[in-house]
């Protein structure tokens, strides 16, 4: 394996939008849109992999969770051009996800214009990680 191949997370963080137990609110309604985006017939994706909002650089578990990891075009393009690793393709988590990006999509928007106190707590843990990455950080505005 080459250390220029992305892997997956071992788990989805927890603040991926994919899961089922993160607050409505937490990422910008833009971010939500992205996860529709890839529930198409795979031939109506997009190409571009989805990574770890967190700023780790990992693949998001979240979204190569929350489906087979086969059926996601970006997953098939990445690892036949050496980007992504083989553990991508097998890629599965016990952890609860929502079974679509809309699905997630709809739980996510729905409290975003007055999150909750506790997904204000996440955004707070998530500017914290991402102070250290190599995105930088984010901020509320």
């Amino acid at each position: 394996m080459s250390s220029e191949q992305d892997e997956p997370r071992r788990r989805p963080c927890a603040s991926c939008p994919y899961r089922r137990d993160v607050p409505s609110g937490v990422w910008h309604p833009d971010e939500y849109a992205k996860l529709a985006l890839y529930d198409g017939e795979t031939h109506e994706q997009p190409v571009a992999v989805f990574h770890c909002h967190q700023g780790s650089g990992d693949v998001c578990a979240g979204w190569l969770g929350h489906r087979d990891p086969l059926d996601l075009l970006a997953v098939r393009i990445g690892f036949s051009e050496g980007r992504l690793s083989a553990a991508c393709l097998e890629y599965s988590t016990t952890v609860p996800l929502f079974e679509s990006g809309t699905a997630a999509a709809e739980h996510g928007t729905r409290e975003v214009e007055h999150p909750s106190p506790e997904a204000v707590e996440v955004i707070r843990k998530v500017i914290r990680v991402r102070s250290g990455s190599a995105e930088g950080p984010v901020s509320l505005t």
